[in-house]
């Protein structure tokens, strides 16, 4: 046995060691033995009884505060009911760890000659039986597909029973009933002593959580065929496990799911490094060898960089525990490589721009905001006007060129492109200021964003222009935009703004009419075809966040395809809760009738979504 004490006894790894040396040192013992000496081999120098009673002084002096299967986890097997109280009485809590202890100690199976007889004594119980009675223990009872060679064999149903034998399901299902009776029956006698003594051994060897095949080699004679039932041994002494439960390859003590909600809560307020994640897990009984992969098998857990994180299904949460483990600012591209799965670059970016746990720290670098210390990345145009501020209202162009060029990736012919741009005024030779009212008072168009065409407010009050794409925008032309949605963005005539992609620059500038240069790549990016519809926005940070939506199916129902139009995919429960729905997505308050949908929508000009509500 290789374990030592504190193998098995989690507080003893977290407990200051100038704590434990005075109350677990003993003269037959060497220095730190609890940590450096195999338990067996403790308990053969000092006797197992003094193991224990050093184990009960710790308890009584550093751990009155835990439960007992918290500092003895094998405790929760061999010992249910107490396991859940505080310490007692010393000698109550002495008796205990040492009974543990004995049978841990107890000679392991694979180096006992006795076990080899095992086979033979529990096929001497299935020999009294009629063939018959062995057929449905070994079709039935103690069948296991999992592990049948045979890739289409099934567990054999009652009806199939019934039928081989010419009886009725009834009878086969009596016959079940007296197999398992006289199974039980047979384990209370003094012939099933032996393995009775191994079944004590294996619930200690398993732990609360092992994979099932272990079982198979938990033992040399598990392998072993019993000659009367034709099945290794392993699958009649799964049976007799009580308290285990099978999911998904893994036997588990208690509840599968309840064992995995109480993993998933020890990592609830963020990542943990691996080894102090095992330590963690051991102390639910799980093998210290056997707790990085069942953190792995746990839905909603997966290690990452060496660290567990949480893992829920949302691509927002996923990027935040990249984040936490990396520690550093990361790119939307490098958060969406190391979370491996079938989110896109462009999703990445627009939930890192929309989630306020988020903050942009680059021009394409993302960062926890609970990190604090770090400035944010506004856009190289808000990022002006605090370099102004800061510097009392007025500040050279080369100063401004110099901070910002250091600080974030943006080029000096970027920065001194917007500092020559609308919204500043140059005040002296290279210095400017931000405009005063007269020049920076915002362009009012002759329809806001709630009546322009194509145009949808989403839930977080964010709005967004539905592009429909067409074999212009495919081959890389640029389109036009409504002086609406435009202006809603901050735009004016004679302006320009720029915003980031993955891909490069998107310019939208505004001369005649507001018009925004090619998206081909964002395109590409997500296959997209004539017919489908991309919706966009720009964040405050300046950069271009996207929503891709295919073509509606030509099936669809009306109303959903009106919905479809307005960004909605999701079903609703009645025409009117489409309508609403409608209604909310173009600035009308809640409560609009669906005739005052109807008229806003002819007013801003959505004829198309018109057509499939009239």
């Amino acid at each position: 046995m290789n374990l030592s004490l504190s193998d098995i006894v989690p507080p003893l790894r977290w407990t200051a060691p100038s704590q434990v040396e005075p109350i677990a040192s003993d003269p037959g013992l060497p220095d730190a033995w609890w940590q450096s000496l195999p338990l067996d081999r403790a308990c053969a120098l000092v006797g197992t009884a003094q193991v224990a009673s050093r184990l009960t002084d710790l308890t009584s002096a550093c751990w009155e505060h835990l439960i007992l299967g918290d500092i003895l986890p094998l405790l929760r097997f061999t010992d249910p009911a107490d396991c859940l109280q505080t310490p007692g009485s010393r000698e109550g809590v002495h008796r205990l760890f040492a009974g543990v202890l004995d049978k841990l100690l107890a000679t392991d199976p694979a180096d006992d000659p006795s076990a080899a007889a095992l086979p033979e004594i529990i096929d001497r119980l299935f020999a009294r039986l009629d063939d018959r009675q062995r057929a449905i223990a070994r079709d039935r009872l103690y069948f296991d597909a999992s592990q049948n060679s045979a890739q289409t064999a099934q567990r054999a149903t009652l009806d199939e029973l019934a039928q081989r034998f010419s009886v009725t399901r009834e009878r086969i299902r009596q016959i079940e009933r007296d197999l398992r009776e006289h199974v039980l029956s047979w384990l209370a006698g003094p012939e099933a002593a032996p393995l009775n003594a191994h079944l004590s051994w294996l619930h200690t060897r398993l732990g609360s959580a092992v994979p099932a095949d272990e079982l198979a080699v938990a033992a040399p004679w598990h392998r072993t065929e019993l000659a009367t039932l034709a099945i290794p041994a392993w699958r009649f002494v799964r049976t007799l496990l009580t308290g285990y439960e099978q999911a998904d390859g893994w036997l588990v003590a208690g509840g599968a799911e309840e064992l995995r909600e109480k993993t998933r809560q020890l990592f609830a307020d963020g990542p943990r490094k691996l080894d102090e994640a095992v330590s963690l897990v051991s102390q639910l009984g799980v093998r210290e060898d056997l707790a990085e992969r069942w953190i792995v098998s746990v839905p909603q857990l997966r290690v990452l960089d060496g660290h567990v994180v949480p893992w829920p299904r949302g691509v927002n949460d996923k990027a935040e525990a990249v984040l936490a483990v990396a520690g550093t600012p990361l790119s939307p591209e490098e958060i969406q490589e190391r979370i491996g799965e079938d989110h896109s670059v462009v999703g990445v970016r627009n939930q890192l721009a929309s989630d306020e746990r988020f903050i942009r720290l680059d021009r394409n670098k993302y960062g926890l905001r609970r990190w604090g210390g770090g400035e944010e990345y506004l856009g190289i145009r808000e990022m002006i006007v605090r370099e102004i501020e800061r510097a009392g209202g007025e500040a050279s162009v080369n100063t401004i060129v110099g901070n910002l060029t250091s600080r974030y990736e943006v080029s000096e012919s970027s920065v001194r492109a917007y500092a020559g741009g609308p919204g500043f005024e140059r005040t002296q030779r290279g210095w400017i200021r931000v405009a005063g009212p007269e020049q920076g008072e915002p362009y009012h168009p002759r329809k806001d964003v709630s009546m322009t065409r194509r145009s949808f407010r989403s839930r977080d009050g964010r709005w967004w222009h539905r592009v429909d794409i067409n074999a212009e925008h495919l081959r890389g032309s640029g389109s036009p935009l409504p002086t609406g949605f435009a202006a809603h963005l901050g735009m004016a005539p004679g302006g320009q703004l720029t915003a980031s992609t993955p891909a490069g620059d998107v310019v939208i500038s505004w001369h005649n009419q507001p018009t925004m240069g090619s998206i081909r790549p964002v395109l590409v990016d997500y296959n997209a075809s004539d017919g489908d519809h991309v919706f966009i926005t720009v964040s405050d940070g300046g950069e271009l966040l996207t929503r891709f939506l295919p073509a509606s199916a030509a099936g669809l129902p009306s109303l959903n395809r009106a919905l479809h139009l307005i960004g909605y995919t999701a079903p609703v429960a009645s025409d009117a809760e489409g309508v609403r729905l409608i209604g909310a997505r173009i600035g009308l308050p809640e409560g609009a009738t669906r005739e005052e949908v109807l008229e806003r929508l002819r007013e801003r000009g959505d004829r198309d979504i018109l057509g499939f509500l009239a």
